[in-house]
């Protein structure tokens, strides 16, 4: 059963020609709000911060889903959905993100699989969020915060992602294939868009496999070009390591998980390696573990992530290690209230902790 409790549905029915199918096509306005609260640290960070955010387990969001069924098994999709910060009632993830940054894509679907076009998901996206316990959090999960969360201020980072290109990319086709067996791909492509470049693009893959208890995965990808905007493709950093200048990157990923009922075991690893405008080099290795446990109507979340940083745009070796403990608890089909416990250590800095209590709610 889905969450839509204040939702606006639209059902539009209309005979076309005729012999020709009944059209049917439903629109609807749906979202989540995620707010926590805590005493907040990162490595590196100067001093804890006493705060109130938004999107502990979830980036909320908000925005309109539809689809139209053709008939003869063909649909047709859309999504226009926008990032917000709960706390301050801002949109986006943070300042000058755009405004429909989570989804702004069409697509069609059929037997021949599916094919979309517009802003949508980064190659890495589901096999990073399905394959850890803490999902998409991108407070607290420890191989989500490796991935894809900057440590520091903006420009002057103690810490960049790994992962360049951000979990989404704009100006993109994916082409899906239908589900065999539990197996499933996904290719994707971003177009650069400047003119007399066309080998400046977004390319990649990832392959799903969900077979009862066991699921599998594993992606590609060659970076490029910046998102959501053009810009640096890891950050904006120049100093005192030029990680700005790091204008190409290619990445590999396989991960697991297995349910054995009394708990479900999650690994991953990846390996990115970045090149620059300068020749200089970066290596990030990172794998994770994690286990889901059910217990007293909940589920017990426990994660690790340890990522090694070497080359010569680094220069000496940086390495980095995370570790959340959390309790998530359903209140209902909509809701689910959290608390989590995370120690963050990067070498150059004091080890760091957080903690949070939270609620989340779909509709």
């Amino acid at each position: 059963m889905k969450c839509k409790f204040n939702s606006l549905v639209i059902a539009v029915a209309a005979t076309l020609a005729a012999g020709s199918a009944l059209a049917q096509s439903t629109v609807s306005v749906e979202g989540l709000v995620d707010m926590s609260a805590g005493s907040i640290k990162y490595s590196g960070d100067k001093a804890k911060t006493l705060a109130v955010n938004s999107g502990g387990m979830t980036t909320s969001w908000l925005g309109f889903k539809g689809v139209e069924d053709l008939g003869n098994g063909m649909k047709v999709d859309f999504a226009l959905t926008s990032f917000l910060r709960a706390d301050t009632g801002e949109s986006g993830r943070f300042s000058g993100d755009t405004l429909f940054s989570r989804d702004a894509n069409v697509g069609i679907s059929g037997s021949f699989g599916k094919v979309s076009l517009g802003r949508n998901l980064s190659p890495n996206f589901l096999p990073v969020v399905i394959f850890n316990p803490f999902g998409d959090s991108f407070n607290f999960s420890p191989l989500v915060l490796h991935t894809w969360v900057p440590n520091g201020n903006f420009a002057a980072r103690t810490w960049v992602n790994s992962s360049a290109g951000d979990s989404g990319w704009s100006n993109e086709i994916i082409y899906t294939t239908p589900n065999y067996n539990g197996l499933s791909a996904n290719f994707h492509y971003q177009a650069g868009e400047k003119a007399g470049q066309t080998g400046v693009n977004n390319v990649g893959m990832n392959v799903l496999y969900f077979n009862g208890p066991l699921a599998l995965t594993a992606y590609y990808h060659q970076v490029q070009v910046g998102n959501p905007t053009p810009g640096a493709i890891v950050d904006a950093t120049s100093s005192p390591i030029n990680y700005a200048s790091i204008n190409y990157q290619k990445s590999y990923f396989v991960g697991g998980s297995y349910d054995l009922n009394v708990a479900k075991l999650f690994a991953t690893y990846s390996n990115t390696k970045d090149d620059s405008s300068t020749s200089a080099a970066m290596t990030d290795k990172t794998y994770s573990l994690g286990a889901k446990v059910p217990a007293a109507g909940g589920n017990i979340l426990l994660a690790y992530a340890d990522t090694k940083r070497t080359g010569s745009l680094v220069g000496a070796d940086l390495s980095r290690d995370t570790f959340s403990g959390g309790y998530d608890y359903d209140l209902s089909k909509c809701t689910d209230v959290y608390a989590v416990l995370m120690s963050d250590k990067i070498n150059t800095a004091d080890r760091a902790n957080s903690v949070a209590v939270g609620i989340r709610h779909k509709f």
